[in-house]
């Protein structure tokens, strides 16, 4: 030491450097000491940098909570909420670590001595902790020592979400039951009415619950996967685990792939939803939700009975083998909740040549009250059952080995038939329903006998025209390679025919030679629609019918089938072809191609799970679902949207049709602009067009459009309008209005607007609490601005962006077009008596117009 401090090594401003470096290095960005604590403002960041933990305020709510959330995912997730339902009123949360080595979360302004939130672990005497977070997410206090015992960790007590290796389920050793529970809001993360967690009764499964009621589960643990998933499985990327031994009874998924970003969230709409984040597209991806149809609701069909989405009768409810409708009556009216009893006359199932009836693909019966039985073989679970009278049915207890015994005892509930999965289950049926099986048995094996024998005979002569086909199709190849380039060419031609600029048209014809749409053939549709089926048909509209389909890969599809007998033709067909393949923006529908194929023409679309905007605006239940942030948002989205096509995209497109039905929102309600087949290309320095074929949604046109066929990038903003309103009142524009001298919604917001009362006519469900009345008021005065009778007048959709983004002074309002009013002498009570003239047109009655 001596000899250091006379080389001058280590004098005093040397020490200084070395202690404070020192210091740097224990006390790491991801760590909190008793000596470095975090408050508002400061943030932790992983050793990977791959999560952060600070304070944060979710949407517009000025509470304050401390959360984790992906660092490197540009769309803030979070994850995990400390102080979920006791948030900080301002900004003045310290997190620390106390004088008794537990972690800590207060407030400066605090009124009370005791924590809004602490980790509540019992801490060795004279012993110090830290808390660090780790790349997985995961938030632990630990013992600051050699042996760094975890003392405490945030994957222990899940919020929302379930991050990979992220154990969901129950401790038998300590009692910890690990359940996941929604936000009560997308603004308040407080604990929500909807939760998913592990029932341990009988043989263990997931139940999904809103208000303490069971909305789905997950069905039992196969040995690969829950059998209601059937989509789960390991592949590349994840790898699903089950414990179910004397220590623990849990579930967790892992990654194989670190530079995945993954999670497992539960919303407050109750749907668990698993998406992973796309860099390239800036955006959670979702590629698994539950539950999807109608067979996923818990007991959709009652006791005893059979859910099958793909019934050819359109009902989904069958009673199982041996059992009939409990109420034959609800059972004719559609409704099957009351399920099913064992036949009327029914003989005896206790040893009196009873047997058991197998039905495949199925999610068997919910087994909070199975028995089970590892080490028993199909075989010899069938013989344990059968000499058990009480035993109504059983099944295998492990897919991957075709071995295990599961046994139910009582009524069956929750079944229901998949199209290419499930698990085989037998159900016990008395010697009547056995041997009436049997004969169908037979008859089904001698069908297959002489259908064998008819095809045998025919394979000689289909052998023939078989090497006659091959010479043909050789001979023709040629030829049908140049149908099917006339068959894409066709959308080039038409969108010649409104688009003036020669230049973008030599564009287009490259584009289509580098094979910008794929093609698909008609089997791949057919094949993942199920044949068309009613149970994925999506909706239908005037150019036919939408479909949900899953290919192959299982990336799930929306497929627009042109109808024969279409109202909208072969021309809007070909126009969206020649458009939507143009344009790239994430509030525009994505195509991924078409199919031109004998007489079916289809587009086929990516899949959005949650439909059309109209479907929650319009909707009593379904819009509490919306608060202001998420309308917000959604407003936004399209103006960005309709930007794009006005003025970013290469092409430059009017919309001509927007409306609420064609605004679709993703998993994440994130709205994306769909149906081009009115769409128009204009040139860049053209400014309007004329058409003698008006076509759109009356309410949503313009009136030049309207009444002298004149369209614009105007005609979209008017339309922008229109909608925005609708999405602020939760109403339609062409609804009735009775406390209004109005017939549509553009007039009654416009009354209510000159009378400085127009916050009256927002959404009741957007209280004051959840919305902020400036910008309630802002977005009502842009779409007034939108709606003004005069096109010149209406702001173009990047002074409309502007306007949302900005806080400037806005312009007042013209008064809008079309302000419809009831006459003096309409009777509300009796419309005939209606003395204005009046004309109707497609069903559409309107009266006296007020000049403009």
């Amino acid at each position: 030491m001596e000899v250091l401090l006379a080389k001058g090594l280590l004098n005093p401003l040397f020490l200084l450097l070395l202690f404070l470096a020192f210091n740097y290095y224990c006390n790491c960005l991801d760590t909190i000491t008793p000596k470095q604590p975090i408050k508002d403002g400061d943030v932790l960041v992983s050793q990977g940098a791959n999560l952060a933990l600070g304070f944060f305020s979710p949407g517009n709510s000025t509470k304050r909570y401390v959360g984790i959330w992906y660092h490197k995912v540009s769309e803030q997730t979070v994850v995990w909420v400390a102080n979920r339902d006791s948030p900080l009123n301002d900004k003045s949360g310290v997190l620390f670590i106390n004088t008794q080595g537990i972690l800590v979360l207060n407030g400066k302004n605090q009124s009370t001595s005791s924590p809004i939130w602490s980790t509540k672990v019992s801490v060795p005497s004279n012993t110090t902790t830290m808390a660090k977070l780790l790349d997985t997410g995961n938030f632990v206090l630990v013992q600051n020592d050699y042996s760094q015992k975890v003392l405490w960790e945030s994957f222990d007590y899940p919020t929302d979400t379930m991050l990979p290796f992220m154990k969901l389920g129950l401790n038998r050793k300590t009692g910890l039951n690990r359940s996941m529970s929604a936000w009560k809001s997308p603004v308040d993360p407080g604990t929500g009415t909807c939760s998913y967690s592990i029932d341990p009764n009988g043989y263990p499964q997931l139940f999904l619950y809103k208000e303490g009621k069971t909305l789905w589960r997950t069905g039992s643990w196969t040995g690969q996967k829950w059998s209601g998933v059937p989509e789960m499985s390991s592949d590349y990327i994840f790898n699903v685990s089950f414990v179910n031994n004397a220590s623990e009874i849990s579930v967790m998924y892992g990654l194989t792939d670190n530079s995945v970003f993954s999670k497992m969230m539960l919303d407050e709409m109750g749907f668990v939803r698993w998406s992973t984040w796309q860099n390239n597209d800036k955006r959670w991806i979702e590629f698994w939700y539950a539950p999807k149809d109608i067979c996923d609701d818990y007991e959709r069909c009652g006791a005893n009975s059979n859910c099958d989405p793909y019934s050819a009768d359109k009902f989904e409810c069958t009673c199982l083998p041996g059992f009939e409708p409990r109420s034959p009556r609800d059972w004719y009216l559609r409704d099957g909740s009351g399920g099913c009893d064992r036949k009327n006359g029914a003989s005896s199932i206790c040893r009196s040549g009873e047997g058991f009836v197998m039905l495949a693909r199925l999610k068997v019966p919910s087994t909070s009250k199975a028995r089970v039985d590892m080490n028993l073989s199909l075989k010899s679970c069938n013989e344990k059952c059968l000499r058990d009278c009480s035993c109504t049915a059983y099944a295998s207890a492990n897919e991957s080995t075709g071995g295990g015994c599961m046994t139910w005892h009582g009524d069956l509930l929750d079944t229901r038939t998949y199209a290419h999965a499930g698990q085989d289950l037998y159900i016990r049926v008395d010697k009547a329903e056995l041997a009436k099986y049997s004969k169908n048995d037979s008859l089904g094996k001698t069908w297959k006998l002489t259908i064998l024998i008819v095809s045998s005979a025919l394979v000689l002569l289909l052998t023939v025209f078989f090497i006659y086909w091959i010479m043909m199709r050789k001979r023709h190849g040629s030829l049908i390679e140049r149908s099917r380039d006339r068959r894409l060419s066709f959308s080039i031609e038409s969108a010649s025919t409104y688009f003036q600029n020669s230049e973008s048209i030599e564009d287009l014809e490259g584009s289509r030679r580098s094979s910008d749409l794929p093609l698909f053939d008609l089997s791949s549709t057919l094949a993942a629609t199920d044949n068309f089926s009613y149970a994925n048909k999506l909706g239908e509209g005037g150019f036919g019918s939408v479909y949900k389909g899953v290919l192959q890969n299982g990336m799930a599809i929306a497929i627009k089938r042109l109808s024969k007998y279409s109202g909208q033709g072969i021309e809007e067909f070909r126009n969206e072809i020649a458009l939507i393949a143009k344009l790239q923006h994430r509030n525009l529908v994505r195509i991924l191609g078409c199919c031109i194929e004998e007489e079916e023409k289809m587009l086929i679309y990516e899949y959005l799970p949650n439909k059309s905007l109209d479907s929650f605006i319009f909707d009593e239940t379904k819009k509490s679902m919306l608060g202001w942030s998420k309308r917000l948002e959604i407003i936004y989205g399209v103006a960005r949207g309709i930007l794009y096509l006005h003025r970013d995209s290469r092409l430059r497109i009017i919309h001509r049709d927007l409306k609420a039905s064609n605004v679709l929102l993703d998993s994440a309600m994130n709205p994306k602009i769909a149906d081009f087949g009115m769409a128009r290309i204009f040139g860049t320095d053209q400014i309007e067009a004329n058409t003698n074929r008006v076509v759109g949604t009356y309410g949503y046109m313009s009136p030049e459009y309207a009444m002298e066929g004149l369209f614009s990038v105007k005609s979209d903003v008017y339309s922008f309008g229109v909608l925005i309103l609708e999405i602020i009142t939760g109403r339609r524009n062409s609804g009735y209005y009775k406390d209004s001298s109005s017939l549509n919604l553009v007039g009654h917001v416009w009354e209510t607007w000159k009378e400085g009362k127009v916050m009256k006519i927002v959404d009741p469900l957007l209280t004051a609490e959840t919305c902020s009345a400036h910008e309630v008021l802002r977005c009502i005065q842009i779409g007034l601005l939108c709606v003004q009778d005069y096109a010149a007048d209406r702001p173009t959709m990047s002074t409309v962006v502007s306007m949302l983004v900005n806080d400037s002074t806005l312009p007042s309002p013209k008064q809008p077009a079309f302000i419809f009013r009831r006459s003096s002498a309409y009777n509300s009570s009796d419309p005939s008596t209606s003395t204005g003239g009046v004309n109707s047109v497609n069903g559409v009655t309107v009266t006296m117009v007020e000049p403009r």
